[in-house]
């Protein structure tokens, strides 16, 4: 009897206190797997940040060269805009993990592009060089032709061009630039005297607005020019250039096939250059990371990565997010580099200050 009542009052008063420890494992268990330690939250963070900094270490080998691999490299510093997003995905699941895996796209991205937020400008030059794509659709180019005269520049290279407009731009820079030379959709106006003016076949396939014409080069639709530039310190031989424009179509995807041709041949043309001292002037419709102008980039230096401040994207005009109008040099020293206000025009003109 005394068996039996104590087996009742176990039942009734629950007094069983092996079942308690199990479900006190269980919640331990169940806590464990909806709140993991630090080391332990966000795989998924992980794997992004991990992958964010692959992508920027191994950009060259993972995209190829020209069509999507250009895209790439040339918005390749936005890339850093995922790193705040990241870790503000890492703080709100507090996991330590995620944080640490920022580290590697973080340094990526400094080692990449960190020198170029330092300002690397120095006093001083003796040339004062301009590029602008004045822009087909330009509503203003007056306006355009006066805010480039006031700029000072000694050298003023000018792509895009338009048939009509091309008589406006000559009677306005008259005056500041006795020396000129248009030739199609290209032309450089000068302070000192020009010789030795000739078209460079740079192999594109479009006339000045987009017009398919054979591939060849006249005069009508030129969009690149070599003449030398008489000084006091003797010849420079300046270039002008303008490659053809990256496509997006629904069949052909990404297509910067014009424009690596371009620079294929442009950069022939340069390493045939005999003259020491070399500037390039001009829309190369690509940044200088984009592996398509090594054939240039290996034999000039960008004005902006040696004497610039920041990353001087001038394109689109209205909020720019990426550098394809460029000044290279060879034979020259960069003193400094920047961009000049915005005309009636999509890109913002450039402007260097070199020595000899």
């Amino acid at each position: 009897m005394e068996t039996a009542e104590a087996g009742q009052e176990g039942v009734a008063g629950h007094r069983d206190t092996g079942s308690a420890p199990r479900r006190a494992g269980v919640r331990r268990a169940l806590r464990t797997v909806s709140r993991p330690e630090p080391w332990k939250r966000g795989p998924v963070l992980v794997a992004l940040a991990l992958l964010l900094g692959l992508v920027m270490l191994f950009h060259a080998r993972i995209t190829g060269r020209g069509g999507i691999g250009s895209l790439v490299e040339t918005f390749l510093p936005w890339l850093g805009l995922f790193v705040p997003v990241l870790l503000v995905g890492a703080l709100r699941r507090r996991s330590a993990a995620a944080v640490a895996a920022l580290l590697l796209p973080v340094l990526v991205w400094l080692n990449l592009f960190g020198p170029l937020l330092a300002d690397k400008s120095r006093a001083g030059g003796d040339l004062t060089v301009v590029s602008h794509n004045v822009g087909a659709d330009n509503p203003d180019p007056v306006g355009t032709a006066r805010d480039l005269a006031a700029s000072g520049a000694d050298v003023l290279a000018l792509e895009e061009i338009t048939p009509q407009a091309k008589p406006l731009y000559e009677k306005e820079l008259a005056t500041a630039y006795p020396h000129h030379t248009a030739q199609g959709t290209v032309g450089l106006w000068s302070t000192l005297p020009l010789s030795d003016t000739r078209l460079v076949d740079i192999k594109q396939d479009a006339g000045p607005l987009g017009a398919t014409k054979p591939a060849e080069v006249t005069r009508d639709y030129a969009r690149a020019l070599r003449t030398t530039l008489a000084t006091d310190q003797g010849p420079l031989a300046v270039y002008v250039a303008h490659l053809g424009s990256v496509r997006v179509n629904p069949r052909g995807g990404f297509s910067t096939g014009s424009r690596d041709r371009g620079a294929r041949a442009l950069g022939e043309a340069i390493a045939a250059e005999r003259n020491e001292r070399v500037v390039l002037l001009g829309d190369l419709n690509g940044s200088m990371d984009d592996r398509a102008f090594d054939g240039i980039t290996s034999r000039m230096r960008s004005v902006q990565a040696v004497a610039g401040d920041g990353f001087g994207f001038t394109w689109p005009a209205t909020f720019p997010m990426a550098r394809i109008d460029q000044i290279l040099v060879r034979g020259v020293e960069p003193r400094s580099s920047w961009s000049l206000p915005a005309t009636g025009s999509d890109h913002l003109p450039v402007a260097a200050k070199i020595s000899w």
